[in-house]
């Protein structure tokens, strides 16, 4: 990892927040309507919880994996151009690091209103539903980069905007 004490500069993209679970059913019948604008320029994060007012927000069978954490640098944009977290239903949007590398890795974000710590638990692997709401070879071109599933295992606030990403330890709690 570049960057002094291992700390790395990445920039906070996007951010999506949805109370609801829009990808159910098959895919050929396609995603239910959104409930309004899901992209928001902020997100409290609650260790243990999630992102409060998303889908998965306190849920037990999602606790070691209710936040997802992408990087641009893999959106398929030679598929899709105007790619983004509302296609992949991740959460937060990075740039500037592979996050993909960090299973097993507790790690920090901080975009200056202070340290939020997250357990990197596993891959969020791509779907069927991403040949769907990204376009078709969509789910073949994430494999192996379609984001990480974590457990938040403290309190704070993201924003859109520049951050601080750095490695605290090398076990990311529950797989």
């Amino acid at each position: 990892m570049d960057g002094v004490d291992g700390v790395v500069e990445v920039e906070v993209v996007q951010l999506l927040v949805s109370p609801a679970h829009r990808f159910a059913g098959r895919p050929a019948d396609g995603p239910s309507d959104a409930p309004g604008d899901e992209l928001v320029g902020s997100v409290e994060v609650r260790g243990g919880l999630g992102l409060v007012g998303d889908r998965y927000f306190g849920r037990p069978a999602h606790r070691d994996a209710a936040v997802t954490l992408m990087a641009a640098e893999n959106l398929p944009v030679d598929i899709n151009p105007s790619v983004d977290l509302r296609h992949t239903r991740r959460n937060i949007l990075l740039r500037g690091v592979d996050i993909d590398s960090y299973v097993g890795a507790t790690i920090v974000l901080d975009g200056g209103s202070g340290p939020v710590t997250f357990g990197v638990n596993r891959p969020a692997r791509p779907c069927a539903w991403m040949d769907v709401t990204v376009g078709p070879g969509a789910q073949r071109a994430l494999r192996g980069k379609g984001g990480v599933r974590c457990t938040p295992l403290s309190d704070g606030v993201l924003a859109l905007g520049r951050a601080t990403f750095r490695v605290v330890g090398e076990d990311g709690g529950p797989r």
